[in-house]
Parts: C-alpha cells; sequence; structure tokens
C-alpha cells in the first residue's frame, strides 16, 4: 500500500500537477511624489512562461525587469526566468475625467485611487495547473493607514489575500484609500462595510454607514451573492462629483446626498453595480444602468422610505425624463436614456407578475443577470424572461412601447 502511495505521489508532475507559484503586488509612496513604485514579483518552482501586461502609457512608465522583458506601445512582453522574478514601473496617480474631476487622487496627505489602474490588467501564458495566489502590499510613510477591500495578511498592517475568482493570475481590483483618513466600519446583514473618507472629511461617515444598515439588506434580498466585503471611499472637491463602482468597492463624493431631491439614491444605484458586477455588451448598457437606476428608487420605496404615493411620483418624474431619449440603445446609459431603462424595468416587473401570477418579477431576472455575470445584453435578458414566463411577456414589445415604431430595428 506504502510503494503504491509512494508511486502515486510521484507520478503526480507527468500527471500535469505542479507547484503553484507566488505573486506579491507592492506599492511604494512617498508624502511628496505624485507617482507609486510598483513591484510585481513572482516566487515558485515554476513560474508562467510569458505574461503580457496591457499598459496605459500615461500612466505606467519607466518598465524594467532583469528578466526578458519588451516593451510596444501600449504592451508590455515579461518572460519571468528562474525561480523568481520581478517587474518594475512607476505609475502616475492623478487621473482627471473630461469635466477635470480627479476619479484618481494624491496628496501629501493621502490617496485615493483603483488597484485595477495601479496594476493593469495581465495576459498569462502557463500550464493549466500552474496556480497562483497573490497578496498587495503598500509600502507607505510613517503615519499612513490603509484600507482595501480584501482581507488582510495576518500580522500584516498594509498587506492583504487577492481574491480574484476564476482568474489564473488573480490581480487587485476596486478602490483603493491610502494616508490620513477616518473610517467607520461594521457588519451589516452579513457583509464586513467600512466607509473611509480623508482625515477632515469623514463628517458624514456615520450617516452613510446608518443608512447602509437600512438599505443594504434589502439590496441583499435580492443579490444574494452581493460580496462579504465592502469599502465605499468618499471625498471632497476636487474629486469626482458622483459615485463609481468598483470590485466590492465603490466611491461617492462627498456631497452627494443619500436621498436625493427626485427620491432616488445615488449610493443605491452604485450598491446594485457592486452586487451585480455586470457590464453591457453592444448598445447593452442601458439594461446595467437600468436595473441600478431602477432599484436606486424601489429599495427606498420596499423598505418603507417613501410613500406609495410618493414613489408613483418618482415613477412619473422618470417617464418624464425619460422621453428627452430618442433611443436606449446606446454606447452609454446616462440621464434620460437611464430614467427610459429603469422605466422599462418597472413594466418588466409588471408584465411578470401578471403573466406568473406574482411567481416571478424583476427581481428574478436581475438575480439571474448577476449570477451570469460579465457582458450581458438584450438577447440574453430576452431569455432569461422567457425561461421563466415562456412567450408571456414580450420584452421587444415593451420596448416599443417606450422606444416608438423605430424600437425593433434599432434592437436587433
Amino acid at each position: 500500500m506504502l510503494r503504491l502511495l509512494t508511486l502515486s505521489f510521484l507520478l503526480l508532475p507527468a500527471l500535469g500537477w505542479a507547484a503553484g507559484y507566488q505573486v506579491t503586488y507592492t506599492a511604494t509612496l512617498e508624502r511628496d511624489a505624485p507617482e507609486a513604485e510598483v513591484e510585481i514579483s513572482l516566487q515558485g518552482e515554476r513560474l508562467p512562461s510569458k505574461l503580457v501586461l496591457h499598459l496605459n502609457p500615461e500612466r505606467h512608465r519607466e518598465l524594467a525587469s532583469e528578466s526578458p522583458l519588451s516593451v510596444d506601445g501600449d504592451e508590455a512582453t515579461w518572460e519571468p526566468a528562474g525561480d523568481g522574478a520581478t517587474l518594475r514601473y512607476r505609475f502616475v496617480i492623478d487621473a482627471t475625467r473630461d469635466n477635470g474631476r480627479y476619479d484618481s487622487r494624491k496628496t501629501d496627505a493621502w490617496a485615493i485611487l483603483r488597484s485595477d489602474k495601479l496594476v493593469p490588467p495581465i495576459s498569462v501564458t502557463s500550464p493549466p495547473s500552474l496556480e497562483a495566489t497573490a497578496q498587495l502590499a503598500f509600502r507607505l510613510p510613517e503615519g499612513w493607514s490603509s484600507a482595501a477591500p480584501y482581507a488582510k495578511v495576518k500580522g500584516r498592517e498594509h498587506d492583504y489575500v487577492i481574491v480574484d475568482p476564476g482568474r489564473r493570475l488573480p490581480r487587485p481590483k476596486g478602490w483603493l484609500i491610502l494616508g490620513e483618513f477616518a473610517a467607520r466600519q461594521d457588519m451589516i446583514a452579513g457583509t464586513d462595510v467600512r466607509v473611509a473618507a480623508p482625515a477632515g472629511q469623514g463628517g458624514r461617515l456615520q450617516d452613510a454607514l446608518a443608512f447602509l444598515g437600512w438599505t443594504l439588506p434589502a439590496v441583499k434580498a435580492v443579490f444574494p451573492d452581493f460580496p462579504e466585503r465592502l469599502l465605499i471611499v468618499t471625498a471632497d472637491d476636487p474629486m469626482w462629483r458622483g459615485g463609481l463602482s468598483g470590485t466590492r468597492s465603490l466611491f461617492m463624493h462627498r456631497d452627494r446626498p443619500l436621498i436625493s431631491g427626485n427620491r432616488t439614491s445615488s449610493l443605491i444605484h452604485e450598491l446594485v453595480h457592486v452586487g451585480t458586477a455586470i457590464n453591457g455588451g453592444k448598445q447593452a448598457d442601458w439594461i446595467v444602468e437600468g436595473i441600478a437606476e431602477y432599484y436606486a428608487a424601489n429599495i427606498l420605496w420596499r423598505t418603507g422610505g417613501m410613500s406609495d404615493y410618493r414613489y408613483r411620483q418618482t415613477l412619473a418624474w422618470k417617464e418624464n425624463w425619460a422621453a428627452e431619449a430618442d433611443t436606449l440603445f446606446r454606447k452609454r446609459s446616462s440621464g434620460p436614456v437611464t430614467a427610459r431603462a429603469a422605466i422599462f424595468m418597472h413594466r418588466l416587473d409588471l408584465a411578470l407578475r401578471e403573466a406568473s401570477n406574482g411567481q416571478y418579477s424583476i427581481d428574478d431576472v436581475a438575480r439571474a443577470l448577476a449570477r451570469h455575470g460579465g457582458r450581458v445584453s438584450l438577447p440574453l435578458l430576452k431569455e432569461i424572461v422567457a425561461e421563466r414566463v415562456d412567450d408571456a411577456v414580450d420584452v421587444d414589445a415593451l420596448i416599443a412601447e417606450l422606444e416608438g415604431s423605430g424600437a425593433d430595428a434599432q434592437a436587433t
């Protein structure tokens, strides 16, 4: 028996089994430096034969490694050698959108950025059996703290265990705040929630945490696969004056109200994006944004945040705004297009309930889209509806009611 066991273990390499390797992403920040120094270090008996980094040349600069490395425009090809290899580069933290507002910012007291920008997308060439574990580490000025949407490495103040399901090379994703900041933390409906803001800007953190205590359980009832960790970063000008979702995290400008005058919540809107983790395919961004905007008001209503009368007013306001859109089928959904998409979701909910005698609702469709994950499309939406009520609900007809006679042609 012992001989058979020994033989089995000797055969493992021949059968394609291989020891895993460790990847450590290390970012070093200095108070007065506008850039982060980043290292990607690999350690293990076997390493990938090739990694291709998909760069933003304006932000990822001065790449260097002792292993073979070539850079061609926005791609860097790295061929790790031996049982350990390191790639180094500099990352420009500050970045602005078209309106000049920052969605990534560093001062001499703090930094707010996304880790999936810090570390660019990476394609890896390796045997299928070669698996990686990953950590994200920060080397920070004395007195600085860190917050990321991951569990900390035991005994390490600024080191995090990266979880990236389905990826052969785990990569950090989501919002970060580093430096001198205030934070509030609580466990809400099974999710470890942390809300943070730069020092001196955290006067409403407890308000946000209380709001989440009221609304997050209802969001999780629709999306039970909602992450076990949630980091919310908030800051004042000159940061982006809105909300931006990320993996297990989101950014929300400090001045954004928890509930706006039109009785919707930007915070709930972004929570739904975190809970669904979907993106729109060709001309399907309206599905992603419509679901988020639908629940931005509906969750408030179903949790007692507004009366039936006020909810009807909110829907009527959205319908009026939606009339300003020419079509749902745009590359990016915003403003009146998103309002029209939210009205579509409301009408789809009513149609599903009627066709199934209350057995199905928009919750079932949204949940199915979230479990599908990744890129969604109109054909996928139709398929999910048909799986529940066959042809009793005509999605194209609902769209046509909103779009007019040209909707069917645009939707194909």
